[in-house]
């Protein structure tokens, strides 16, 4: 039997559950969740109520073994399998150790609100993570939902991308009694909003950033040192970014290699590497700009400045190829997945 249930609640509180979940939450020894949360349990709860700490995550392993044994029931916003903790415990425990109860998601309650058809919808989560994260995802025509950034500060990037005329609705405490949903567009002023919310954006705009390798060279901070357009195309096609995969930039200039890599899927990573301090500085903020902002920079020359870095399925070398060493370093490093190809 599983000894962790994790229950999804709702802006409706402890009527919005169905019985199964009440039951699941009235079985447990132990109840997780946030303040706010375990106030909507009834005080006919007989087990102890404990708060998340902060930082959650780092903490996360060590709380469920305090508790191995023991029924633990976790109380998590809507789906907890979306964008929620349920799948950060089920990688911890296991499938065999956990059952899962959602509630409808903030999403789809949002979906139905403003009459999106879900499947044509792009969800950015943006909770704990950079907002610069934002930016592939503005596109003429596209309808995003995006959870942990206020209206104000997607407001700014849109602005900023002179996507002002795009069309923004602030839907707060969905499901609830609180439950206030209010449009404008980017450029309109937004004030601070509820934490329970979700912003709706109707992009508006004509700039055009696309995902395929080979953006206009004048979207990249540089000095010159800058691998041009069509020869990134070529170069990426022939590097076959995969979810997941990693890639060095080694001599980095601008990052753009790195940049486009990481651009073709969200999952995708990369390290740059750079010796001048003035391009690494360059390519922290082309990073930051073109919406990829875990990209690693690494300031140092290689082959030395190699040393430790995790293993890659691919590698450029956009300078100092003729450092001695360099070459037979980047090939020695290559995962063994990726060894087989002969242009990595």
């Amino acid at each position: 039997m599983p000894d962790v249930h994790v229950v999804g609640i709702g802006a409706d509180g402890w009527a919005g559950l169905s019985e199964n979940a009440q039951a699941a939450v009235h079985a447990a020894e132990v109840l997780f969740g946030s303040r706010r949360q375990l106030s909507l349990v009834p005080a006919s709860f007989a087990g102890e109520r404990l708060p998340w700490p902060s930082p959650l995550m780092p903490a996360l392993p060590g709380l469920l073994d305090a508790h191995r044994g023991r029924r633990v029931c976790v109380l998590a916003s809507g789906d907890p399998m979306h964008h929620g903790i349920g799948a950060a415990i089920l990688r911890i425990l296991g499938p065999d150790r956990v059952t899962v109860l959602p509630a409808a998601s903030s999403m789809s309650l949002a979906c139905a609100r403003l009459g999106w058809a879900m499947e044509e919808v792009e969800v950015v989560g943006l909770v704990g993570r950079p907002v610069e994260l934002l930016h592939p995802y503005i596109t003429p025509g596209r309808r995003l939902l995006i959870l942990g950034a206020g209206a104000a500060t997607v407001a700014g990037i849109l602005s900023s991308r002179g996507y002002g005329d795009s069309q923004l609705t602030v839907l707060e405490q969905l499901g609830g009694p609180g439950e206030r949903i209010v449009s404008g567009s980017a450029a309109s002023p937004w004030p601070a909003a509820d934490p329970l919310t979700i912003v709706a954006v109707e992009c508006a705009g004509t700039s055009v950033l696309p995902a395929v390798p080979g953006l206009p060279d004048d979207a990249y901070l540089h000095d010159g040192q800058l691998t041009k357009r069509e020869v990134r195309a070529i170069t990426l096609a022939r590097l076959a970014p995969a979810p997941g995969q990693l890639l060095w930039d080694v001599g980095a200039g601008a990052g753009s290699i790195a940049i486009e890599w990481m651009r073709t899927h969200r999952s995708c990573r990369a390290v740059a590497v750079e010796s001048d301090p003035a391009r690494a500085a360059r390519i922290r903020a082309n990073c930051l700009a073109l919406g990829v902002p875990d990209l690693i920079t690494v300031e140092g020359r290689a082959p030395a400045a190699l040393a430790g870095l995790p293993e890659p399925e691919a590698i450029f070398v956009g300078g100092g190829v003729t450092e001695p060493g360099l070459v037979e370093a980047c090939w020695a490093a290559l995962s063994p997945a990726a060894a087989w190809s002969p242009t990595r």
